[in-house]
């Protein structure tokens, strides 16, 4: 059988058998091709690739200021550059806790501790005094062994019989109203205690260095007891110029509050200043 021009074309003899070894040739030569074509696309591929990583590790190089710069790219690191260990030495604990501070009240509570001396200007130093707005002058002060001496209406009795070693006095004035505080010390905060407990009169008003004398016998006049740690102490508020206190009297009062509240405060500060000495001994 014969085709024309163009048709496909047979073996030998033209019978109809197909021409095997062409067909295998040219089937050849097309997967050679297509393989061609996919390793060239991969090849394009890896290259594509490859830009974006060299572009993601020049942008995100970091600079010496800690800005994105491309410079940075060619000084990165090489693993053998970093530390064999990144993490750092773990803190240690000692188990043995610190000791509290000392409690101040604990060296005013007890002769043992309480080493500090005992004078008028430890309690009551200055010229004047000042609370808030308010200014006072000092007046006279005094200091005796004999606790009885400076009291009234047997008040004297009860700081003996609960061993009062001695009395420390000082008076203040403003506007017309004077206040005497006298601060009695004993062995014992207990005895301080039960002495402010059993108190009766009071600590007689102390007059002189331009304060004149105030609350004599027979004027009424505000008193106050009070203890802390081993020193109890009481004050006599009134009129320089005799009247009797009423409670409608504020600014007596207010000045009687206001020289306790100091006398509590300077007792505590001598606790403090011990205690403190005392810490510092022991950690030094």
């Amino acid at each position: 059988m014969s085709f024309g021009q163009g048709g496909p074309s047979w073996g030998p003899g033209g019978a109809p058998t197909p021409d095997w070894a062409a067909l295998a040739d040219a089937s050849a030569a097309r997967g050679r091709r297509k393989k061609w074509l996919l390793i060239g696309g991969g090849v394009l591929a890896t290259a594509a690739v490859g830009a974006i990583v060299a572009t993601a590790v020049v942008t995100t190089g970091k600079g010496d200021n800690g800005t994105s710069t491309g410079k940075n790219a060619d000084h990165l690191p090489e693993p053998a550059d970093l530390p064999d260990e990144t993490a750092g030495p773990e803190p240690s604990f000692s188990s043995v806790a610190p000791p509290p501070p000392p409690d101040p009240k604990d060296y005013i509570s007890d002769a043992g501790k309480d080493k500090a001396p005992i004078t008028v200007d430890a309690f009551f130093p200055g010229k004047k005094l000042t609370m808030g707005d308010r200014v006072y002058v000092k007046g006279a002060t005094h200091r005796t062994e004999n606790c009885a001496a400076p009291t009234k209406s047997g008040l004297g009795q009860v700081l003996t019989a609960n061993g009062c070693e001695q009395v420390v006095r000082a008076t203040y004035a403003k506007d017309g109203v004077a206040v005497t505080v006298g601060i009695a010390v004993f062995p014992t905060e207990a005895r301080a205690r039960r002495a402010a407990q059993q108190s009766t009169g009071g600590i007689a008003a102390l007059g002189g260095a331009d304060v004149p004398a105030f609350c004599p016998a027979g004027t009424v006049c505000r008193r106050t007891a009070n203890s802390y740690g081993r020193y109890a102490y009481f004050s006599i508020s009134g009129f320089t110029d005799g009247n009797n206190v009423t409670t409608d009297d504020k600014n007596v009062y207010t000045t009687g509050n206001d020289l306790t509240n100091f006398t509590f405060r300077q007792i505590h500060h001598r606790g403090e200043l011990q205690a403190s000495a005392a810490a510092t001994a022991r950690t030094g």
